[in-house]
């Protein structure tokens, strides 16, 4: 059976993504559909106003955020999401990242998370769309491949152990690539993370010194 997208890792017990390549990958769906925690911490720490989260999956940032007490919004294709999100009570539209958005170029904060730098296979644009969607100030905050240097492009199927779902366009970029291409979308490396997870701030406009946490 082939269902859309990533719409079999939002009800699965488990789920991979195999990647044209032929690698493949754990996905973490029990993370993303538990409340946040561990670090996810850093990327809620670093959102500070209004904040939109690319690729929101079930809402658990969203969620977060909003029990903060920031204005957040996040933005996904699934209609699994969609219901998830409702469920949760965690505002989101679902409509492509490259769709018109509420609000483009006001929010203080774009989230790329849980691998989403991937989508649409264009880390470039995907990256520019991000910075138009933000204030000048503002920061994208993307997490990124284990391995600094990693650069890949193709498209990628979820799989589960009932589905499989359609082929989409996707990538893989680990920190130090992600900041080349940042540069080219306008954006600055203002700080980055190193964990079992990681992470990088990239700024619109003059940026501030590096810092690493």
């Amino acid at each position: 059976m082939l269902i859309a997208g990533f719409d079999p890792a939002l009800v699965a017990e488990a789920a991979r993504l195999v990647r044209s390549d032929g690698s493949e990958v754990e996905l973490a769906v029990d993370r993303w559909r538990h409340r946040a925690g561990g670090e996810d911490r850093w990327l809620l720490d670093h959102c500070t106003g209004p904040t939109l989260d690319l690729g929101c999956g079930p809402g658990r940032l969203v969620e977060a955020l909003v029990r903060r007490g920031l204005p957040a919004l996040g933005v996904d294709v699934s209609a699994v999401a969609e219901t998830a999100c409702r469920r949760r009570r965690a505002p989101m539209v679902r409509a492509d990242v490259f769709a018109p958005l509420p609000e483009e170029g006001r929010w203080g904060h774009v989230l790329l998370a849980d691998g989403n730098i991937g989508i649409g296979g264009d880390p470039l644009r995907l990256l520019r769309r991000a910075a138009e969607l933000v204030r000048r100030g503002g920061t994208v905050l993307v997490e990124t491949g284990g391995r600094p240097e990693e650069f890949w492009r193709g498209t990628a199927r979820v799989h589960t152990a009932a589905v499989a779902g359609a082929p989409v366009p996707w990538a893989a970029v680990g920190a130090r690539a992600v900041t080349l291409i940042a540069a080219e979308a306008g954006l600055r490396l203002t700080r980055c993370h190193t964990g079992a997870r990681s992470f990088v701030e990239l700024t619109v406009g003059r940026g501030r010194p590096v810092t690493r946490q």
